[in-house]
């Protein structure tokens, strides 16, 4: 989890691919009209986002019930839209890919093909609620190279539960 430019996709496929599990972009499951509206500068409301969550969640339900682990590359910026994907599930774990505004903003600047502007980078940033320690999150930090996040992700989801 993180904003557009941390560096979710690519983590997320490095991490899927080393622990051979499945994966799901959750760009994909954005509907026609919201990425209109963010190709065209304008942010996404929680009305926007629900449907779109409400897949995501679907997947990682099928996942789940299939037995199969998975990784999700999702903003998932806020913490109720986290509760949203977890289903409650306490084995479900989030990465946050933590940066500054600065460097993310150069990350986006250099990116072509991508529909999320440099221009809602901001209310990102303002929508974002970094998971607490009750979330259980494992935190990262962007600065480092992306096969040293995925082998620390790794690492982390590897460990059994602590005793609660």
């Amino acid at each position: 989890m993180g904003v557009s430019g941390s560096g979710k996709s690519t983590v997320a496929a490095r991490l899927a691919q080393m622990l051979g599990w499945d994966l799901a972009e959750a760009d994909t499951f954005h509907s026609a009209a919201n990425v209109e509206k963010m190709s065209s500068g304008i942010a996404l409301t929680d009305e926007d986002r629900w449907p779109w969550l409400d897949a995501i969640a679907a997947w990682i339900d099928s996942e789940y019930v299939r037995g199969r682990s998975c990784v999700v590359a999702c903003s998932a910026l806020k913490r109720r839209y986290r509760e949203r994907l977890s289903g409650g599930k306490a084995d479900v774990r989030f990465v946050y890919l933590s940066g500054p505004y600065d460097v993310v903003a150069a990350r986006l600047a250099g990116r072509s093909g991508h529909y999320m502007p440099l221009a809602l980078l901001q209310s990102q940033f303002d929508a974002l609620e970094p998971p607490g320690p009750e979330e259980n999150p494992i935190v990262v930090s962007i600065a480092l190279p992306v096969e040293e996040i995925a082998s620390e992700v790794a690492l982390e989801l590897r460990r059994p539960a602590s005793p609660s």
